[in-house]
Order: structure tokens, then sequence, then C-alpha cells
């Protein structure tokens, strides 16, 4: 994979650039926060147990590592902008081929195609952030992040919205797809073409300090990814809450993960990347812990509501991190941790359904809590402001 600078020329030119970014981040976060959002009627219309809906859900990650090797390639073909326009327009096709699924098989296949294509995005996505945020010479990183986040609210308002009026997966994500489609179209023409040029192997072997870097955005996005697939039949299954409020515990948490994004940036700034990730990991261990031990409506929304604010800057400072490696070109690197990060993110949800299966749903959020306290252990023990 390749990182070339971009060259900005005017003021406007770089406002632009960060705004169609910016709007990128957006339609890929309402992509995947619009399966999000309906992954409990999905396994309601199938009949799936929670140990049958984590086996399902593992074809996420399949379809990931599917397109590791695919990815890395293709990037250093056509550059990040054409990767992006075009995987994030099959990103939302693929979305709308989950609401076609008829049974378990389909499903499984269709999920291997979202889970390919959002690698794709995620990987080109941040190597045009990253290249944004060098053109401005300042932290900006965690606002794109915010934009993520922020469309994962508005995609959970709106899949609440779809439920109370019994509005079939379909029909929603055919939608999303048309919103998506738009979005790309305006967005695209103010992205910036990468210089494509040999950048020698497709895989390389980070050094240790990326790979702590990784494994601190793996812990983390373990906790993001069981939120997104899981914090829904939580709260109908352990919370007992009533069906109109079945999804208040997962807009809790990505109203609190959108703000805290657009705050982290600052945040890291006056106190330091590694007290910042060690008061994110003890949030989400501690919301975690109080969603476990009290299950009752208000107790786990507050639970909730801290569990956002503390994977809400993991991602972006780590990403950001990764993009000022010394060792390796900023893309190459931002791929290997983005990598490591996103594969906790697409894992987590189905090892949840495993656990619930063997145990119960609430005993395999304790396992959440623990990936908290892990951004804590990890990130007190490297050399992260150095």
């Amino acid at each position: 994979m390749i990182d070339t600078p971009i060259k900005i020329q005017s003021v406007n030119t770089r406002l632009q650039l960060r705004i169609a970014v910016g709007a990128m981040f957006f339609m890929a976060g309402l992509s995947f926060s619009s399966w999000a959002s309906r992954i409990a009627t999905v396994q309601q219309t199938m009949g799936l147990s929670d140990a049958a809906l984590g086996a399902v859900l593992f074809a996420l990650p399949v379809g990931l590592m599917c397109s590791l090797p695919f990815s890395g390639w293709i990037i250093t073909k056509i550059g990040s902008r054409r990767l992006l326009i075009i995987a994030l327009l099959v990103y939302a096709v693929a979305l709308v081929s989950l609401g076609l699924a008829q049974n378990t098989f389909q499903l499984i296949i269709c999920l291997v195609g979202f889970g390919f294509s959002s690698n794709a995005v995620n990987i080109s996505v941040n190597t045009q952030a990253v290249a944004t945020e060098q053109a401005y010479q300042k932290p900006i990183l965690a606002s794109f992040h915010g934009l993520w986040s922020l469309a994962g609210f508005t995609g959970a308002g709106i899949g609440t919205f779809m439920i109370a009026h019994d509005i079939t997966p379909f029909h929603h994500f055919v939608l999303m797809l048309v919103v998506i489609a738009i979005g790309v179209i305006i967005a695209a023409r103010y992205l910036k073409d990468d210089k494509v040029a040999d950048a020698g192997p497709v895989f390389v072997m980070p050094d240790s300090s990326l790979i702590k870097l990784g494994i601190i955005a793996f812990c983390s996005m373990i906790c993001e990814g069981a939120m997104f697939d899981w914090s829904v039949i939580y709260f109908k299954k352990v919370v007992l809450a009533p069906t109109a409020m079945v999804g208040i515990g997962f807009t809790a948490f990505m109203a609190t993960m959108a703000s805290g994004r657009f705050i982290a940036d600052w945040f890291a700034h006056r106190f330091g990347l590694k007290r910042t990730l060690q008061v994110s990991g003890s949030l989400t261990a501690t919301g975690l812990a109080i969603a476990v031990i009290f299950p009752y409506i208000y107790t786990a929304i507050g639970g909730f509501l801290l569990v956002g604010a503390g994977v809400s800057s993991v991602v972006p400072m780590v990403y950001s991190a990764a993009g000022k490696s010394k060792t390796m070109q900023p893309g190459v690197a931002l791929a290997a941790v983005s990598t490591i990060g996103f594969l906790g993110f697409l894992i987590g949800p189905p090892v949840i359904g495993f656990i619930a299966g063997i145990a119960t749903l609430r005993a395999s959020f304790v396992l959440i809590a623990m990936m908290g306290l892990s951004v804590v252990i990890v990130s007190s023990k490297a050399k992260l402001d150095s």
C-alpha cells in the first residue's frame, strides 16, 4: 500500500477535501449502522439463537480477511481515491443484499461480501484522512471518526423508526443505498488522487510500536463492535426493556461516542496520548461493569453512555499515531494498525454470541469489560508520548 502526501493548492481546496473525506466517513458509518440497527430483526425473522447468530456474524471477519490481500494490492494500482469510491458503492449494494437474504446460507454469503467491502472502505478512507491531516498539520483525524460515529447515531435513529413502523430491512436498506450513492457522487469530485507507484511488498511486518497500537485498537474495537451488534439484544433480553426502548442503549452509546470524538483531538493535545487512552479504557470498563451489575434500564443507559465516551477517542488517536510512524510509510503503517483493530471490531460480536450460547449474554459482556481494562494496561506500558 502506498501513501503520497497530498499537495493542497489553496485554503478552499483544502477545506473541500476535508469536507469530502468527512462525507465519505459519514456514508461508511451510515451503511454499517443501518445493518447493526436491524440485526435483532433479522435474528427474530430467521429464528436464530444467540449462538447461531454469533456463528453467522463470523462471516463478517471472514470477508475482511479475504479482502486484505486484495485491498493491499489494488490500492497500489488505482490509489485510495478510486478505491474508496468503488468500495463504498459496493458496500451500500452489499447492505441491500443483506435485506434480500431469505435463509441463513444466503445471509452468510451476503455478510462475507459486506465484510469484504467494509475493509476496502476502511483502508482507503483512512488513507485519505491521514493525508488530509498532514495537509492541515494539526490533529483532525478524530473529527473524521466523529462523523462516522455521528452517522452511526443517525443510522440507529433511522433503524429505530423503521422498526417502530414495521418497515422491512430490505426497503430500509434500499433507502440507505440511494442516500449513500448520492453522497458519494457529490463528494467524489473533491477527493484527491494518490500518485500510484511501486511501494514494495504489499505485506510488511510492523514494528513493535505499531503492534502495540494495533493491540490497543483491537481491544477497544472489540468493545465497539459488541455495542453495535449486541446492545439492542442486550436491552431486549437482559435489561428486558419495552419494545419501543430496546434501541435506546445503542442510541445512548452512539451519542457519547460521536460527541467524544469531536473533543478527542483537544483532549489528547492537552493531556497527552497515553493519559487519553488510559482514561478511555477506564471509562469503557466502568460503563460495562455498571451495565452488567445493574441490568436495569436507567443504569444500563448510564453504563452505555460511559462506554461510548470511552471508545470514542481510542481508534482515531491510534490511527493518527500510526500515520506519524518514522519506520514505515504512513499509509502502510495505517493499513497494518487499522487491519488489526478492525479485525477486533468484526471478531468481537460473534465471540460474544458463542459465549452467550455457552453461558449468558450478561456474562459475555464481562469479557468486553476486560477488553476495556486491557486498553488501560497496554497503553500504560507502551511509550506513546515519546
